[in-house]
């Protein structure tokens, strides 16, 4: 591996750094911690890149991109990482959707769709788990129907980040209950204000109502919004959940360099945390896994840089480090014992806010179990797990419901 920049490398990270110092400071101060705060403040930045041509990186000029290359996306996500930004809400639109759009749909349809998503006027979101089928989510059961020209949607999706503020979103249904269940599903986009839809936000532990249920009754959809072949609607979902790998990283949050210098300050026993064994070990811990996971995201930028594709290991990162993140979080609540519970501005809120979100990093993109299983088969190359399903009529497989 070669952790250095080439001459060229260099210097566009030296004009994404240039800009980035230039231009953060436009972005309006937020008025208030609330999400329509956010979400204006999100708009506002997605605007400054779109007009200096940063918005979109990897997307092809015509459609609001920069024609960027992987290695340049990468370091531009590096250099932005090192502010604290609005981001959050476009991720699904910029980094699944527009993608599986500009492979499946029309060229009219790119010209409409693509130029909006990438300046930021319309979010997306992505119609994919149900209540019983969210990591195998080839068990959907959402039902879509055609008529003429017209299909008919009936079913619930759950977890759908961004439902509740969305312009637009993908939606994969099943078509055909007699193939089986990874064949019968066709894959659609549609207005997220079409009659029929009944949005309702989930609310989280951490008080926060970001993702919702979507309900489906009767909802029209012309055939011209399907994306791929009637019935070949798991293929677009795998190019979108491979988008998902990229749009979905690592773990943000509490990290080791921060839990390391408050264990410097913070008082155990009658002195300071960091001198105690136990801390100490579990700080050893951390900062193996920390590094690890630093040159396993290298690994990816060195094959990036030599124009090779990253393999499956790309799911270590997310796994190691949301479990981190949830490890670090409750010992740091621990240390702090009983202030821990009071919400204030300090490292305590960090904590908090680590230990209840980490769980959703857990299950977001692909939950531990499944992540496990991709690095087991195709990073290992241990055998698959056994699937008595397999091509069985989806509507004969046993599923526990009464008739």
């Amino acid at each position: 591996m070669d952790f250095n920049d080439t001459p060229e490398e260099a210097n566009f990270r030296k004009e994404v750094s240039d800009w980035l110092k230039e231009n953060v400071k436009k972005i309006p101060e937020a008025e208030d911690t609330s999400e329509n705060s956010s979400l204006a403040r999100a708009r506002a930045w997605m605007q400054i890149k779109h007009e200096s041509g940063w918005a979109c990186l990897h997307w092809p000029k015509e459609y609001g991109g920069r024609d960027a290359t992987a290695m340049e996306r990468v370091i531009y996500s590096q250099e932005e990482s090192k502010y604290r930004l609005p981001n959050g809400f476009y991720e699904i639109g910029q980094g699944m959707a527009g993608p599986v759009m500009m492979m499946y749909a029309t060229e009219e349809q790119k010209e409409k769709f693509l130029p909006p998503m990438a300046n930021g006027k319309e979010i997306w979101c992505q119609l994919f788990s149900e209540p019983g089928a969210g990591s195998d989510l080839a068990g959907i059961k959402t039902k879509s129907e055609l008529d003429g020209d017209t299909w008919t949607v009936n079913g619930q999706k759950v977890w759908t980040s961004g439902a509740h503020y969305s312009d637009y979103g993908i939606l994969i249904t099943r078509s055909d209950f007699s193939a089986p269940k990874h064949k019968g599903l066709t894959y659609f986009f549609l207005d997220m204000k079409s009659p029929g839809i009944e949005i309702r936000p989930i609310k989280q532990i951490n008080g926060g109502a970001n993702f919702n249920e979507v309900y489906f009754n009767d909802v029209k959809i012309p055939d011209s919004q399907r994306l791929g072949e009637v019935g070949e609607g798991w293929g677009v979902a795998l190019t979108t959940l491979m988008n998902e790998r990229l749009a979905v990283g690592d773990a943000g949050g509490v990290d080791f360099k921060e839990i390391f210098e408050f264990t410097k300050t913070q008082d155990f026993n009658g002195d300071v945390a960091v001198k105690n064994d136990a801390v100490r070990e579990k700080l050893a811990d951390w900062y193996c896994e920390y590094s690890g996971l630093k040159y396993t995201k290298m690994r990816r930028v060195s094959a990036l840089s030599k124009g090779e594709t990253p393999g499956p290991e790309a799911s270590i990162t997310k796994i190691v480090s949301a479990n981190k993140m949830q490890d670090i979080a409750n010992f740091g609540m621990d240390l702090i014992d009983s202030s821990s519970i009071v919400p204030d501005q300090s490292f305590g809120s960090a904590l908090q806010a680590g230990l209840l979100g980490a769980p959703l990093l857990r299950i977001a993109g692909g939950t531990d179990e499944i992540l496990r299983n991709i690095i087991a088969e195709q990073v290992l190359g241990m055998p698959q797990d056994i699937r008595p399903d397999k091509g069985v009529p989806f509507n004969e497989i046993p599923s526990g419901e009464k008739n």
